[in-house]
């Protein structure tokens, strides 16, 4: 997912009519990158976001009610975005235990490479406050990557909900104490995710 386009320069040419929804692309490409050098959805600015990329902050207001609507859009992004690379992953591997953990572990290391819109997308203000139901489908994917594992007879059979769970609290943990506490010593990313896979869902790697 592209999040470190650099800003237009100068004063912004406007849009020309019916090129309405360009713009609104570009105001959610420039929250999205604030928010990952930001970590924190309630220092974000719809000012700011209009001087990133050179416009007036009213016309901010015209796609977007408050800030709160900008996040949510944002974050929305940031997780399709998510998904696509997952998916792209997960289709580059070949057999179902090597597809769910390539789609586990690039979960892992996008956060690394995104820390602030990790933080934002899991331990916002806003994540806490409002519901967003595009995150449910990251889990649904997981649970079919497990579910093919166990289908395919390479993990034991199971309630795949519960096993799904189990195995995203578990990453999501490792990722967290690796952005929240980075002078703890800690084994590869990629050691735990073997770990957890083979411990939690059962496979054999």
């Amino acid at each position: 997912m592209d999040t470190t386009t650099p800003a237009q320069g100068g004063a912004r040419s406007r849009n020309r009519r019916g090129q309405g929804e360009r713009l609104r692309e570009e105001i959610v490409a420039a929250a999205l990158r604030l928010l990952d050098e930001l970590a924190d959805d309630q220092a974000l600015s719809l000012r700011a976001v209009a001087r990133e990329i050179g416009i007036a902050a009213t016309s901010v207001y015209i796609h977007f009610a408050d800030r709160d609507a900008l996040v949510f859009a944002a974050m929305e992004r940031c997780h399709s975005d998510l998904i696509n690379a997952i998916d792209q992953a997960e289709g580059a591997s070949d057999g179902p235990v090597a597809k769910l953990r390539a789609r586990v572990l690039l979960q892992g290391q996008w956060a690394y490479q995104h820390a602030g819109l990790y933080k934002v997308l899991h331990e916002s203000t806003l994540n806490q406050r409002m519901e967003m139901p595009f995150k449910k489908v990251l889990g649904e994917r997981t649970a079919t990557a497990i579910q093919r594992c166990m289908d395919a007879g390479l993990a034991p059979a199971g309630d795949v909900a519960t096993v799904a769970l189990d195995l995203r609290a578990a990453v999501h943990g490792a990722v967290s104490m690796r952005l929240n506490q980075p002078d703890l010593v800690l084994p590869p990313l990629e050691e735990q995710v073997d770990r957890f896979l083979t411990k939690l869902v059962g496979v054999s790697l």
